[in-house]
């Protein structure tokens, strides 16, 4: 047996090469560090369905129950005991407060604060509007501003209003005090918010004088008559105050405040026509 050199190759080691013994566990280092951060990371809370229901539906209720408890606050803290009305001739005061504060928590001045914020009533016949202003939590104040009536004709059954510029205002079958019928005029048609169709629209401005000068000296005339030429008489009752044409109307009334007593009850017509400044003139004749 011929000898022979045996030559064994040493294998090179891996110098990163780790042997792991029977037993021993070696985890990888990434998984180590995963596990680190969840350990280092704070545990959250969780709930199940039921649990997040419950907790929903007791701050719904908290919430509930806090408005509630505000609602029932105002609604008793707030209620209107004292009402005061400026302003209203044709409506009494019982009937402004039932436009105002009508419908549910109608009495309650807080909501009639926020209903009425920055803004009036209107729509209402005879009336441009009407402010609504809290003065306390128990009192209101409604001030009434009424459309400017200069007189009003007999249309059809209706009592048809206008104002100083002849504009129909309002149409009723109720007539109402305090403003004076106008007769003589001749027009064939009413339309609501435009002119009369008269013949000499410049009367308006006549008529709302005589008006304006009768509440100066706090006289109401039943009619204000026109014929044909124009010429003017009151009626006051059965008085007639014949006035004449337009001209010295403000003296002629002036003085009728101090003539008119003496003539109620008394069936005739007092002659102003000649009355002035100057002359002083007039008569009664009595029927």
């Amino acid at each position: 047996m011929s000898d022979k050199t045996t030559i064994k190759k040493k294998r090179k080691t891996n110098p990163n090469l780790r042997l792991i013994k029977n037993g021993d566990v070696e985890e990888p280092k990434k998984k180590k560090r995963r596990i680190r951060r969840r350990e280092e990371r704070p545990e959250k809370i969780r709930f199940g369905r039921v649990k997040r229901a419950g907790i929903v539906l007791a701050g719904f209720s908290s919430l509930l129950l806090l408005m509630t408890g505000g609602f029932l606050y105002i609604i008793n803290n707030y209620k209107v005991t004292t009402v005061y009305v400026e302003g209203s001739v044709h409506y009494t005061n019982e009937e402004i407060m039932g436009m105002v504060m009508g419908g549910r928590f109608g009495d309650n001045s807080l909501l009639l604060s926020l209903k009425y914020r920055d803004k009036g009533i209107e729509g209402v016949p005879f009336i441009e509007t009407m402010d609504v202003d809290i003065e306390s939590r128990d009192t209101i104040r409604i001030t009434v501003y009424e459309k400017a009536l200069a007189g009003y004709v007999k249309y059809l059954g209706r009592y048809v209003y206008f104002d100083k510029d002849g504009i129909v205002v309002e149409t009723s079958t109720e007539e109402t005090a305090g403003i004076p019928q106008v007769t003589g005029l001749t027009f064939d048609h009413v339309i609501l918010h435009e002119p009369l169709p008269v013949d000499k629209p410049e009367l308006f401005d006549e008529i709302l004088n005589i008006t304006q000068q009768l509440s100066k000296y706090s006289l109401t005339a039943d009619r204000i008559y026109f014929d044909s030429v124009y010429n003017v008489t009151l009626y006051f009752g059965e008085a007639k105050i014949a006035m004449g044409e337009n001209k010295d109307i403000d003296e002629k009334i002036m003085k009728l405040q101090y003539i008119l007593p003496d003539l109620l009850g008394k069936s005739g017509t007092l002659d102003m026509r000649e009355y002035s400044e100057d002359t002083k003139t007039y008569s009664f004749e009595q029927d």
